[in-house]
């Protein structure tokens, strides 16, 4: 059973592609990569190959121009077979949707084609020790000298930073306007001199991808890079593309859901108790009835955000449902798999514990859950005035 959100033809054909290169040249491979937290150079060299950093960019700038259906069917394989994976793309993915919606022609033409191939990979810079939520109270500075802007500050829980050759660098232009959103701006940042990689930070799951802190120590960005050549719309820029990233985050939470449930079906059907399957257990029964349950309302919302974003409507409150309620599935359905396989489900030689320690993060990234309800219900009110 594959997470799948609804393709045929030519889009399934892409997700056979997929499932073999899954099969074959991932799934050997995730517990000596996880365990070591090593990089998977070669997987993603096979990626750049497949086109995968180039899902949602159109075709006439050298992507695959995949509807973000499809795009969130690919997620979901690839987070069911290694979760970490997925991330490689998402932010990058992330980055790009940034030029692509909101960046001039050129920056589109420079930009876009060395994204889709991946001879230029990274990630997005929202984030620094004071400010995860609260975007507007980032401190990075960029000023303007001449034709370039010197930037100082920190970033940190920066995925794809150390890897990757850039990042969608959201920094303040303007730190006393208000209200604070008119003084953020976003630069395509390539990594130069007073770009500095700190530290990779270790983490409980997720491991195999870099996730770096950052130091811009007079960092110089050439004016050309501000997205869209204005000041002061970086917030608004930075929003839209967090719905594609909600959506993926749901995706990737629909697939840890659904590799946990499979697990504990295949375990259920094979460990036996009392002479008998413990599957034919009724208190299983009811752990694997409800793991099912989670994982296709998971799919239904996900493929509900995914065809809203395509359609380019406004789609917050449907990410935000689809990204809480998957992830929300994926920490549920990992843990009842543990609780399936007993004490076998604690050891690392089966796949189960890396679900548990992988779910966490679902919660928090791209928006925290919490956050995730207030955006629904402040959408559902303007939506439905009294």
């Amino acid at each position: 059973m594959n997470p799948d959100i609804g393709q045929d033809g030519e889009d399934g054909a892409i997700l056979d592609v997929i499932d073999r290169f899954l099969r074959v040249e991932v799934r050997p491979h995730v517990k000596r990569l996880e365990h070591a937290d090593e990089y998977p150079t070669a997987i993603v060299e096979r990626m750049k190959e497949m086109g995968l950093f180039g899902c949602i960019i159109p075709v006439e700038y050298g992507g695959l121009g995949l509807s973000t259906a499809t795009y969130a069917a690919v997620v979901a394989r690839i987070a069911s077979v290694w979760m970490s994976l997925s991330g490689v793309i998402n932010s990058h993915l992330i980055m790009a949707a940034a030029v692509l919606r909101h960046g001039t022609e050129e920056q589109r033409r420079e930009l876009l084609p060395r994204f889709a191939s991946g001879a230029l990979r990274g990630g997005i810079g929202l984030t620094e020790p004071d400010a995860g939520t609260d975007l507007q109270a980032i401190r990075t500075r960029a000023v303007k000298d001449g034709d370039h802007y010197v930037v100082n500050g920190s970033k940190t829980w920066i995925t794809n930073s150390g890897q990757g050759g850039c990042i969608a660098l959201l920094v303040k232009t303007d730190p006393v306007v208000e209200p604070r959103h008119r003084g953020m701006s976003l630069f395509i940042a390539e990594k130069g001199p007073g770009f500095v990689v700190s530290r990779k930070l270790q983490k409980l799951g997720y491991r195999g991808i870099d996730t770096c802190e950052l130091r811009f120590d007079d960092y110089r960005v050439p004016a050309s890079r501000l997205v869209g050549g204005v000041e002061g719309r970086g917030l608004q820029q930075v929003l839209g593309g967090l719905e594609l990233g909600r959506i993926n985050v749901a995706a990737r939470g629909l697939g840890v859901a659904t590799a946990a449930m499979q697990d504990a079906v295949a375990y259920a059907q094979q460990r036996k108790t009392f002479g008998k399957p413990i599957c034919e257990h009724q208190a299983i029964q009811l752990k694997l009835g409800e793991m099912a349950t989670r994982v296709e309302a998971a799919r239904l919302l996900v493929q509900s955000a995914a065809r809203a974003y395509d359609r380019g409507e406004r789609c917050d409150m449907e990410a935000g449902m689809a990204k809480y309620f998957a992830t929300e599935a994926a920490m549920e359905n990992a843990l009842e798999c543990m609780r399936v396989h007993g004490a076998y489900g604690y050891s690392p030689e089966y796949d189960v514990e890396r679900y548990f320690r992988d779910a966490p993060l679902l919660l928090i990234g791209e928006g925290t859950n919490e956050m995730q309800r207030i955006i629904i219900a402040k959408q559902l009110v303007q939506r439905n005035p009294a």
